[in-house]
């Protein structure tokens, strides 16, 4: 199905099912313990081996020899595979780093062999009997002090995200200068670990040169290409299945090393073989979100307006890696006429830098909405007037294209009412209760709508059942539930008469679990197979499809109905489509927004500091299931508290690793860290985006959330930290006395 025209009413628009709050129909297999995720396949392959990844002990240098012959006679050892024995394996398009194979050391805890062996114990036994001797090389391993060679880049992350070495727009240098209030202050961001749930796993297996990997992956198509590409093979011998994902916030998105062990473990081994990536190779032999050093200048009139906007930043990454896009927000969020965007790269020896949840915007944004607060401050502006008057609604760089749907000033609004705005106190440190400061923060939420093509194929059988096959992935987003809401709605059926079946490369292509895309587009291949099977139905009655109404798990034209059950037969019918976008997104700028508001208390005495409430209001297209797109919603903004308060990876720059590289030493929020949580979604619909009308909302929860906590500080301490995280020793030494 082509869509290059806005949609119009369609069967998605009688919201019997789509839009209601409904339960996860994943929810019992998940809560019993019964959801198979790949590492506990025990159905699947049987009688699999173990293998231990072993990561390189230097982080830039050669291997000059691996000694194997204590770990092959080891008690239990099957095979073991080692770099040595094969060129580096060709990379598919979205890695950056070598996955496996050859001498050469990229980074530390690269994988340099695997042993497999009868039970994991004997295998990670038998890997401490393996030794590696290096010639290392010194590396870089500091972004502050290779900043000053960063080279301009383009960056693209893949997810909408994106922007040249430098983009220019009027005359920012000159009104920069003329404006009579101005701002010009740097902030940091750290290296973040995407600490999933589940660790990387893949279970292996060969079938003569066809080869099956039960794994752990947010995009089926793009693993499935890229493993054929790194292991020389065809694609269609080589089948991905993943239809529970523990958690992947972009960690996921692409081929890793776990993968490809297996199989080439498996192969050695001649038997299925399991391998699991332990915590310290997660953080440093996958991938994590880069370090930032952003600049951000503003210049604005008296009024309030302003005259002259430059973003720059500096990120690292290996040789040939990609920049964190940490500007294109501002390439899109404020009005002003005078702009200026630029993209660094420091080329350097850490382990690499890829996407991350909202990669780009969720650092840039905890950069540009700090800066908005401060300047809103020498303004004498209330924090949230002052965005509203530099709102815009058409794309700041190309007035032409108009936003498709933008509510940001509709979210500060309803934000400002829900949360009691009126009650702050704009003098930081003025608002006690005991011991603790009170503060409140604001920020805007800025998120980009992606267009890609997404597949599925719908089965209507005798009994009136209609089964959906895609290869979308369900990573604790709730896609099973919005792909049956979608399949029962278009088709007039109950939930409980779909089934869906996600996460295998057998099924279509679809567009997979990435950058807040997955549901807009994956619903809506969804609804074009849906509609092929719809015109199936009512041939093969001699109904006019236009005309035929699906309801009540029948098919109803003029006086006659027939039950759907009926009109499959005995043989069923099956329907197979795709959605595929026009250029509406090229016409018309698609974004999401939202606003966010945060209150802190900060103890006077040692800095610490918990968040009291959260609110998020996001507009972000139809709300598909109300329930699913809230938690989706509160996880993000549990992850902006992490990121704004204790998240960041410890770079040893002695040796280049990541020092607390396990959820112990890795701080994340827990529970009895978020005490409440509001969730506002706006009544939109966007008919440019997709016959859904939908946009997404997963990533958005977190965009802004982490400069609205640093705002909300602020407001209670007079203290405003400018690199992340506002840990308490940043805090402590400047805290008011308190009387």
């Amino acid at each position: 199905m082509r869509f290059d025209t806005p949609a119009t009413s369609n069967p998605i628009d009688q919201l019997k099912v789509i839009g209601k709050p409904t339960d996860r129909i994943d929810g019992p297999l998940k809560t019993t313990g019964t959801a198979p995720y790949a590492y506990e396949r025990h159905d699947v392959a049987p009688n699999p081996a173990y293998g231990f990844v072993i990561g390189a002990g230097v982080a830039k240098g050669r291997i000059t020899r691996i000694e194997v012959s204590a770990a092959r006679a080891a008690p239990g050892v099957v095979a073991v595979v080692t770099t040595l024995e094969s060129a580096p394996l060709p990379n598919g398009p979205m890695n950056t780093a070598t996955l496996f194979g050859g001498a050469e050391i990229q980074h530390y805890h690269q994988a340099v062999a695997l042993v497999v062996a009868e039970t994991f114990e004997q295998a990670r036994a038998a890997a401490a009997l393996v030794r590696v001797d290096y010639a290392r090389q010194p590396g870089r391993f500091d972004l502050a002090a290779e900043a000053r060679n960063a080279k301009p880049v383009p960056g693209d992350s893949g997810e909408g995200s994106g922007a040249p070495p430098e983009d220019r727009f009027g005359d920012f240098e000159g009104a920069f200068a003329a404006a009579p209030v101005k701002l010009d202050e740097t902030y940091t961001t750290p290296d973040e670990s995407h600490a999933a749930m589940e660790p990387h796993a893949t279970i292996a297996a060969w079938e003569g040169d066809r080869l099956t990997v039960w794994t752990s992956n947010q995009m089926i198509a793009w693993g499935k290409r890229d493993l054929a590409k790194a292991l020389s093979m065809k694609p269609e011998n080589i089948r991905l299945d993943s239809p529970y994902v523990g958690g992947g916030f972009g960690g996921k998105l692409f081929l890793r090393s776990d993968v490809v062990l297996a199989a080439l473990g498996a192969r050695a081994a001649r038997r299925p073989v399991k391998v699991a990536l332990t915590r310290p190779l997660i953080a440093n032999n996958t991938t994590h979100r880069p370090a930032t050093i952003q600049r951000v200048r503003l210049g604005a009139g008296r009024d309030g307006r302003i005259t002259a906007i430059a973003h720059e930043s500096t990120s690292g990454n290996l040789k040939d890696g990609k920049p964190e896009t940490a500007v294109q927000q501002t390439k899109l969020l404020y009005a002003g006429a005078n702009r200026l965007t630029a993209l660094r790269l420091a080329e350097m020896d850490l382990p690499e830098g890829n996407a991350m949840r909202a990669p780009g915007e969720a650092p840039g944004l905890m950069a540009l909405e700090v800066a908005i607060d401060e300047m809103a401050e020498r303004l004498g502006l209330d924090p949230v007037e002052f965005r509203i008057i530099n709102d815009t609604q058409v794309d700041p760089e190309h007035p032409e294209r108009h936003f498709s749907q933008r509510q940001l000033v509709e979210c500060l609004r309803r934000g400002v009412e829900r949360f009691g705005w009126t009650n702050r106190d704009p003098r930081p440190g003025q608002r006690r209760a005991g011991r603790w400061l009170l503060g409140m923060g604001v920020a805007a939420g800025f998120r980009n709508n992606l267009l890609t093509k997404s597949g599925a194929r719908v089965r209507l059988d005798s009994g009136g059942v209609v089964t959906v096959e895609t290869d979308m992935t369900d990573i604790g987003t709730g896609s099973y539930t919005i792909i049956a809401q979608t399949a029962a709605e278009m088709m007039g059926v109950p939930i409980g008469k779909v089934v869906v079946k996600l996460g295998d490369s057998d099924f279509p292509a679809s567009a997979g679990s990435g950058g807040q895309w997955g549901a807009n587009n994956s619903t809506a291949g969804v609804f074009a197979a849906c509609v092929k099977l719809r015109e199936a139905v009512a041939q093969r009655l001699g109904f006019n499809s236009a005309e035929a109404e699906f309801a009540n798990g029948q098919v109803r034209s003029g006086n006659r109905a027939v039950p759907l059950g009926e009109a499959a037969g005995p043989g069923g019918l099956v329907a197979e489509d795709a959605i595929e976008y026009g250029d509406l997104a090229k016409r018309y700028q698609q974004s999401t927004f939202a606003g966010h508001f945060v209150e802190v208390a900060v103890d006077v005495f040692t800095g610490e500091t918990r968040i009291q409430r959260m609110l998020a209001v996001c507009a972000a297209g139809r709300i598909l299931n109300p329930k699913s797109a809230r938690s989706q919603v509160i996880g993000a903004m549990t992850m902006g508290v992490g990121a704004a308060l204790s998240e960041a990876l410890e770079v040893d720059k002695r040796h280049g690793f990541f020092v607390n590289h396990d959820l112990a030493g890795y701080e994340v929020p827990v529970h009895a860290d978020i005490p409440h949580q509001e969730v506002l979604f706006l009544d939109e619909v966007d008919p440019l985006s997709s016959p859904m009308k939908a946009k997404g909302v997963g990533e958005l929860g977190l965009c802004g959330v982490g400069a609205a906590v640093a705002n909300a500080i602020y407001n209670a301490t007079g203290i405003r930290v400018r690199d992340y995280p506002i840990t308490l020793d940043k805090l402590i030494e400047r805290l008011p006395t308190l009387a």
